[in-house]
């Protein structure tokens, strides 16, 4: 994994610092060139890296995809949007300017080729450009060509691999849209490819504080001993957002908060916040342990399962319309824009714990947040001013949009009487290491270009995921029933609250997870 420094200064073609060699030598083609993802994402990742001096001297980059553009039309759209980065000192990705010297470097190394990436006679052009060097192969794209890009390039020998040269594909998600298709999808991709090579991304586990989770667990006996049933009460994994469908309803009617962000974003949190202490730090050590997890998880009961769609409602001061008014979704849409789990995992460790996760748009806050509620004391002592009894302690691990942890205890309040008051000590990574530009993406690129797949899902991750989350899938499938609104701006619909009350519980409330 891959550390940033602070600041860019690259000085001509860059060096590895001492403690991280740069990626081997090697070509990144990029199928998708002209969209989103490579303009907001991948392209200021190796910025970063260029700044950082992690890629090697000898580096291609090749953008490839149908739309006709030139090399010098490419690089000017991808300017361009760097140059929006330099506008908004809020966004999660910001510098100040774009250094010249690195974008130089950079972009010298970048050629663009207006090309079908499913006509094998096509993309054997590739081919003769890449030659015998290795290759990353990253689709870009829309899921309908995971299948035909990735069957063009092993016919025309792309995927060969030989003792002197690597090739990989990198996926994005989503990878399949139940268990059947992420099989299915599995299957196909096994047929041209080794699982060594295949390379499936989850962006999530490019955020240094998802990674971090790992050292936090580990590497503290403050935590690592009372991670367990004796002491945790349960666990809400929460990942809200204040945005709507934002133009993508197309996409979003057909998919839905549960596929959108259960199966993959939750279920990698929970994985890590869930599992046994891996034998290494080797990447196979972790995706075991992370795939006993998913095995481990009982199948979800459509009883433990809440899904809620907005209704038209106020947020930051203006009105959001209703789901159903959004361009692109069905005026008659029953797809879940919320969607809140009871989760139980069959293990020692975690006998009787629940999980619960949430996840929704349209909701009052935006905020990804790990809550461990702790227990009460066996003989609580101590009262507070309200003659309460004492407050369990708790840690709140802050993933966005603060970046850090609140761990919440109890102390004594000055004065004669014996009175307890909840204080939290806080960790902010800005405050501890200082801002540093980053999309998320440059740990991923940097290792998939070194081999190291410990970021990412292997086949039988994917498809246990799937296995946890289908018997909702299914149920919701058969149910006419429609999902059930909640007003936008609010913290989503009342039975994700009837879920945690009939259990005693309560959800964190978000204004208090902002805090």
């Amino acid at each position: 994994m891959v550390q940033l420094s602070p600041t860019c200064i690259p000085a001509g073609a860059p060096v590895a610092p001492a403690a991280t060699q740069p990626a081997p030598a090697g070509t990144l083609v990029i199928l998708g060139a002209g969209g989103d993802l490579t303009h907001r994402l991948l392209v200021p990742a190796l910025y970063d890296l260029t700044c950082n001096k992690f890629l090697p001297d000898d580096f291609r980059i090749i953008g490839v995809s149908a739309e006709d553009l030139t090399s010098a039309s490419w690089k000017a759209s991808l300017r361009a949007k760097m140059e929006t980065f330099t506008q908004d000192s809020h966004a999660e990705f910001y510098t100040p300017k774009i250094d010249e010297t690195a974008w130089s470097w950079l972009t010298e190394r970048m050629t663009y080729q207006t090309l079908d990436f499913t006509s094998v006679d096509a993309v054997s052009t590739l081919a003769r450009d890449i030659g015998d060097r290795n290759a990353v192969f990253y689709l870009a794209t829309p899921p309908r060509f995971f299948e035909p890009a990735a069957e063009t390039l092993a016919k025309a020998g792309l995927l060969k691999e030989t003792d002197n040269r690597f090739r990989r594909l990198v996926i994005e998600k989503p990878f399949g849209t139940d268990l059947q298709s992420a099989q299915a999808l599995n299957a196909h991709l096994l047929s041209f490819l080794q699982e060594s090579q295949i390379y499936r991304v989850d962006h999530f586990l490019g955020k240094e504080t998802v990674q971090n989770l790992l050292a936090l667990r580990f590497s503290n006996l403050l935590f690592d001993p009372l991670w367990r049933c004796e002491y945790i009460d349960h666990i809400q994994i929460t990942a809200a957002e204040i945005l709507g469908v934002e133009g993508r309803g197309v996409f979003y009617d057909a998919t839905g908060a549960l596929r959108d962000m259960v199966p993959n974003h939750l279920f990698q949190i929970l994985a890590l916040v869930a599992m046994e202490p891996p034998t290494s730090l080797e990447p196979e050590a972790i995706r075991n342990a992370k795939q006993q997890v998913f095995e481990a998880i009982r199948p979800i009961s459509p009883q433990n399962a809440v899904r809620g769609q907005y209704e038209a409602g106020l947020i930051k001061g203006r009105i959001l319309p209703a789901y159903r008014d959004s361009k692109g979704v069905s005026p008659d849409s029953r797809t879940e824009t919320y969607t809140a789990l009871k989760i139980e995992i069959d293990s020692k460790r975690w006998k009787g714990v629940p999980f619960y996760l949430r996840t929704g748009k349209a909701l009052d806050s935006s905020v990804t947040e790990i809550v461990v509620q702790f227990k009460q004391t066996a003989h609580p002592l101590f009262h507070t001013a309200e003659g309460a009894a004492q407050t369990p302690n708790r840690f709140v691990y802050n993933i966005r949009p603060e970046k850090g942890a609140d761990l919440h205890f109890n102390t004594k309040q000055p004065g004669p009487e014996t009175i307890v008051k909840e204080v939290v000590s806080q960790f902010r990574y800005e405050q501890a290491f200082g801002s540093i530009p980053n999309v998320g993406y440059e740990t991923l690129l940097y290792d998939c270009l070194q081999g190291n797949a410990t970021l990412f899902q292997r086949a039988d991750n994917i498809e246990a995921a799937w296995r946890a989350v289908d018997p909702v899938l299914k149920a919701w499938a058969k149910d006419p029933t429609p999902p059930e609104p909640y007003k936008a701006g609010t913290d989503g619909p009342a039975s994700a609250s009837a879920l945690l009350a009939r259990d005693g519980r309560c959800w964190a409330p978000f204004s208090q997870l902002k805090e």
